[in-house]
């Protein structure tokens, strides 16, 4: 697979890791790629369709979301590091190839949960929906890109890896501060709703 390609897979796994696998069975399926064999089997395919399938809505649940990503902290990346590691048209060796990936994934799956933790600060649904189906799209371009212009891809995933990994510190910064501005609202609110002091005699 192409150095390209296999950093488009390797940071959209961070964001989408099955939705990822039956693009990549599916364009190797049809000669569009040199996809990994492994990803070319049916039953793979199907798994990924399927997976993607419950991820799509779970992902647009609040805090259901989040502990998907959670789940996946280790998913993501280690998929992402697999499928980085089968490039072909490089010097590097496997394990950085792997490390790599896994870097890449991470970062992208970083941002994405670190989003969630300040999205689902919001009462109303509607923001998880719009960021969900924002990344779905970004995931979207970034492996068409991959497959179609692979040349590209390689600083197209550079730059986006850059930028996840710093939105990641500035999102869960935000997320820890929303969170202690929440439990103090809540404790001030216990407070006022208490028994009244009692009246001396």
């Amino acid at each position: 697979m192409d150095i390209g390609t296999a950093m488009g897979a390797g940071w959209s796994s961070g964001i989408s890791v099955y939705g990822v696998l039956a693009v990549l069975g599916l364009a190797g399926r049809l000669d569009w790629v040199d996809a990994p064999t492994f990803v070319e089997q049916w039953w793979v395919i199907a798994t990924a369709v399927v997976l993607f399938g419950v991820e799509f809505v779970i992902d647009k649940i609040a805090l259901l979301d989040t502990v998907w990503d959670g789940v996946h902290t280790f998913v993501r990346p280690a998929i992402g590091g697999l499928l980085m590691a089968t490039a072909t048209d490089t010097a590097w060796s496997t394990p950085a190839l792997a490390a790599s990936g896994v870097l890449m994934a991470l970062s992208s799956h970083s941002a994405k949960a670190s989003t969630r933790l300040v999205v689902n600060s919001s009462p109303e649904p509607a923001s998880n929906v719009v960021v969900s189906l924002a990344e779905d799209g970004l995931a979207a371009a970034v492996m068409a890109i991959a497959i179609a212009r692979p040349e590209l891809a390689v600083a197209v995933v550079a730059l986006l890896t850059a930028l996840s990994l710093a939105a990641a510190f500035v999102l869960y910064r935000v997320a820890r501060r929303l969170g202690r501005n929440l439990r103090s609202a809540t404790s001030n609110r216990a407070r006022r709703s208490g028994p009244p002091d009692p009246t001396p005699v």
